[in-house]
């Protein structure tokens, strides 16, 4: 196990999607579905290149299920684009990271699975910070919530999709149909919704696609290198990056309630992977 590298990876990749946050942002101007067309086929690159030069089917074997989880996929990202248009960077990345409760209720749901009392506890408190965020910070913009709720629903689907998939599939071709399904999405409504970008427009629309992967691509990286309790609650740490670069780069402010909420949220998903990696051991 070898810890300092995993912290260094995490450090790159919670900066490579903060990065990235912050380029949606930048492009607010910019139709959602073209972020969306843009994200993916940048990534596609990478993807394809991957599956080349290692000889790896495209197809793959569970074909439902990874379309379904490229769809649900790809709805979600689009959600959280859209979202961010009405919200701060930091706060829009806080509640897409409430995911994992979803996440959890749909396996309770779905696949039978059973939470531990603890867990519900930690679950709630997350949940208190959403509570929070909307009930206290007046100026939280309903809509935007709306999306980003919805997305993190969807994200959470993500995960148990992922699940039934297990390992019978490698990892990147279930990324490369995610981004094949969300390249079409996104390219096809373009068409209909297409706003011409600038020129430093342009250049933040082709770097969507490297920073998503360079984010991914670490991550994975440090989850290989050591446990799972270290390495996760890092995550959390492309919150602060990203909130840092919406009070830089876009004069963002966050009110007292607003960091209460996201630290609730935070805290409560932080918690809930210790409590997980301490009981599996």
């Amino acid at each position: 196990m070898d810890v300092k590298s995993a912290i260094k990876y995490m450090l790159i990749s919670t900066l490579a999607f903060a990065c990235m946050n912050a380029s949606v942002k930048f492009l607010i101007d910019v139709n959602s579905f073209q972020i969306v067309f843009f994200r993916s086929f940048g990534s596609l690159f990478f993807t394809f290149g991957f599956l080349l030069k290692n000889r790896i089917p495209f197809i793959g074997k569970n074909n439902k299920l990874l379309v379904l989880r490229a769809l649900t996929g790809a709805s979600s990202m689009l959600l959280f684009f859209m979202s961010v248009k009405y919200l701060s960077i930091g706060t829009a990345v806080s509640l897409r990271y409430i995911a994992p409760v979803f996440a959890a209720i749909f396996a309770v749901l779905i696949l039978g699975e059973k939470i531990k009392s603890w867990q519900w506890l930690f679950f709630l408190i997350s949940f208190i910070g959403v509570i929070v965020l909307k009930g206290l910070d007046r100026e939280l913009n309903s809509f935007g919530l709306l999306l980003v709720m919805i997305a993190s629903v969807l994200s959470g689907l993500v995960y148990i999709i992922i699940s039934k998939i297990g390992t019978s599939e490698h990892p990147v071709v279930i990324v490369n149909y995610f981004m094949i399904i969300a390249t079409i999405i996104g390219g096809v409504f373009s068409i209909f919704n297409w706003v011409t970008p600038s020129g430093t427009e342009w250049l933040v629309l082709l770097g969507l696609g490297v920073f998503g992967f360079f984010g991914q691509y670490y991550m994975t990286k440090a989850f290989q290198i050591a446990s799972t309790n270290i390495v996760a609650p890092l995550k959390y740490i492309e919150v602060v990056f990203t909130a840092s670069f919406g009070v830089v780069l876009f004069s963002e402010a966050y009110t007292f309630y607003n960091l209460l909420g996201i630290g609730l949220i935070i805290g409560g998903l932080v918690l809930n992977v210790w409590y997980k990696s301490k009981t599996s051991t």
